[in-house]
Parts: structure tokens; sequence; C-alpha cells
């Protein structure tokens, strides 16, 4: 038997572990609170549920979970600058009561007290803003040291006293950050009239996250494993927005992050895109990457063994273990763990894969099909 971080590292070396490494509980892999309720109640477990997520509303999954589950992976995050003073306000407008909060970006997000299932944008602090304001706008300073305070003591407490892998929590968001803060439609509307505003606040996006990581890999670059990224360049069918858009302008900058984080530790290099990334493989491929997540099969073209055989010895795969949009909330326990053995089985040969499901697990997944979904996991996914 191996244990969990040697399982996870011979998988990512492209080898053949003792078993297919299970993953559950980060920002793009994790579980939403309700789902996460119905699954302690299952259990019998008596325990508080702690949101680790805001936006998305995800739980924390106890180590008592993740053992159960068979889980090989523990997270470590840094936090946010100690001078943020950030918080959820409860407001009344519209006829009802809104929690709402406001980022280091200025963006505000908002959840409704009535539907608390997720927190969506509903300021966007660059819409309407010219280039010169665009540029004097005060963003947040991505290496302030208070972001990182105890970051390697818990980083080094995994490593020294558990046989887990490091992961870190995500980060690394270079394009996804500008539509926050200038608002998705207008950005795409910019990318054709005035790309210049693209451009401007992307720069600053990256400066941001420069800094942000010349401090995180000073802290534990010698410690984590894997290392999480990422921006959602696709949709179900394909890009998101011009590929030309993306080659000219965001894949210069996201290159520039991936080779500085490459030239500071040997972690391997996760990159999260949902939807049919599979136009974009070849240029996060040159950018530098290790680790495609989540690997959502359900989008055109993203099959399993066609992704296997075109690009598994040179990227691994994380996720992709179910269709999470028509069959992880719907089907049967046993339609579950047929479909977990078809997908493992195309993924798992040669190693370079990390089982987990497609994104997050909602809140209408029955907690049966979570447990089916795991156990058909570990039963498959052995070597």
């Amino acid at each position: 038997m191996m244990t969990s971080r040697e399982r996870l590292l011979t998988a990512l070396d492209h080898r053949e572990p003792d078993r297919v490494p299970i993953d559950l509980g980060g920002n793009q892999t994790g579980i939403h609170k309700f789902a996460y309720q119905k699954l302690i109640n299952l259990l019998g477990l008596k325990e508080e549920v702690v949101i680790m997520d805001l936006v998305q509303q995800l739980a924390k999954p106890s180590e008592t979970v993740l053992e159960r589950l068979g889980v090989d992976t523990r997270y470590v995050s840094a936090g946010g600058a100690e001078s943020f003073k950030g918080g959820v306000v409860r407001r009344e407008r519209g006829g009802q009561v809104w929690n709402d909060f406001t980022d280091e970006f200025g963006v505000t997000w908002s959840m409704p007290d009535n539907h608390p299932y997720y927190y969506d944008i509903s300021h966007s602090p660059l819409a309407g803003k010219s280039l010169k304001q665009i540029r004097e706008y005060p963003f947040p300073k991505g290496d302030d040291p208070s972001r990182f305070a105890g970051l390697r003591e818990r980083a080094l407490k995994i490593r020294q006293e558990t046989p887990y892998p490091v992961i870190s929590g995500i980060s690394g968001v270079v394009y996804e950050i500008c539509w926050y803060m200038r608002g998705l439609e207008n950005l795409f509307t910019d990318m054709i009239e005035q790309p210049d505003i693209l451009e401007a606040i992307i720069d600053r996006t990256l400066e941001f996250w420069m800094g942000w990581f010349r401090l995180f890999l000073d802290e534990a670059g010698d410690v984590v494993d894997v290392i999480m990224i990422g921006d959602d360049l696709a949709g179900q069918d394909g890009p998101l927005y011009m590929p030309r858009v993306y080659r000219s302008i965001v894949k210069p900058r996201q290159k520039q992050l991936v080779q500085y984080i490459r030239s500071h530790t040997k972690a391997r290099i996760w990159y999260h895109t949902c939807g049919s990334a599979i136009e974009y493989i070849p240029d996060l491929l040159d950018n530098g990457i290790d680790i495609l997540n989540p690997v959502q099969i359900s989008a055109r073209g993203m099959y399993p063994t066609v992704l296997k055989a075109k690009y598994g010895k040179r990227l691994s795969f994380w996720g992709g273990g179910i269709d999470a949009q028509h069959v992880l909330p719907k089907a049967s326990p046993a339609e579950i763990r047929q479909h977990v053995r078809r997908n493992i089985e195309a993924f798992k040969p040669g190693g370079g894969y990390v089982f987990n499901n497609v994104h997050n697990i909602q809140a209408d997944v029955p907690p049966e099909n979570v447990i089916a979904m795991f156990d058909a996991a570990r039963e498959f996914g052995a070597y």
C-alpha cells in the first residue's frame, strides 16, 4: 500500500500507483453545503457545516468524511490581506433580503436570503470606466505579507505529520477577475471594440498574481505538491470568446505566470477550465501546465478515451469521473457505479489520472450517489 502522497505523485509522474488517487475538498473539487449536510446526515455524523468557499457555498469536509470516502488530498490556502475588512452585510432591496459582500478588488457579490445557494456578482467596479480610470484604479497588493501568515506552518504540518500531499487552494486567476471587475458583457464587447481595455485590466491582475506568487513560493514552494491556477476559457460547446483574443492577449500573460511558478518550485501546475476545452489543450501545454481540471466529459468533444489517447502522455487529467450534469444528480447508485467504472477505465492506464467529480458536487446530489461514486472510484481504481 502506498501513502496518499506517494499515490498522487506516482500518478502525476505518469506511472501506475496501487490505485487511482481520489480528490475532494478544493475550490473546484468540493461539495455544496446542502449536499454535504445530507451526506453527514446519512453517515450519522454530528458535526458543524463549515463554509470554506463563500461564493460557491462549499463545505469544508471533515477528516472523518475524507477518510470514509478514501480521499487522498489535503488542502492549504493563503488568506486575505490583514488590512482588508470585508464581511457579509444583510440588506433589503426589491422586496427581499440579500447577503452582500465586497471583495478586495471592489466586486460586490450577492446571495438572496430565501435562495441561499450561491453568490453572484451584483456590482462590477470597472463597468463604464475609461482606460485612464482603469489604469488609476486602486488594485489590492498581491505581495502583502499578511496574506501568508502561518502558511508554511500549515503546509509543513500536512507534509510532516500526515501521509497526504499538500495541495494549494485556487489562485492565479489572471483572466476571470477581469470580467468580474468589468462585467462579462462589457468585457466581451471590449474584445471587439476596444481590446486595450482588456489588456489594461489583465496587466493589473497579472501584476497582482506575480506579486502574490513571489511570496507564496517563498513561503511554501518547497513544500506544496500541486499548485492550482485557472480561468474558465470554454463553455458547453467550445471557447467562450474568440480564440485569437485568447492567443494574442490572455495566453501570453498566463504563460508568463506559469513559467514564473515553474522556475520557483517543483510542484505540479494544475489548470482549471470548465467546458469544451479541447481547442486550448495545446496552448495550455505550451504554457507549461501539467494537469487539466475538471475534464467536463459532458461538453462537446471531451471524450475520455480520445483525451487520454491524444494527450495522456503529456497531460494528467484530474476530474472527469462522472457526468455531473446528467448522471450524478439523477441516476441510481448502481448506474453511478457503472458510469464511474467506464470513465476510470478510460483514464487510468499508465497513470496520469486523479479521480474527482467534474467540478463541485452540487446541492441536489443525493448522498447515496456521493457514496456510490467514491466507493466505485476505490473499487475500480485499483491497478
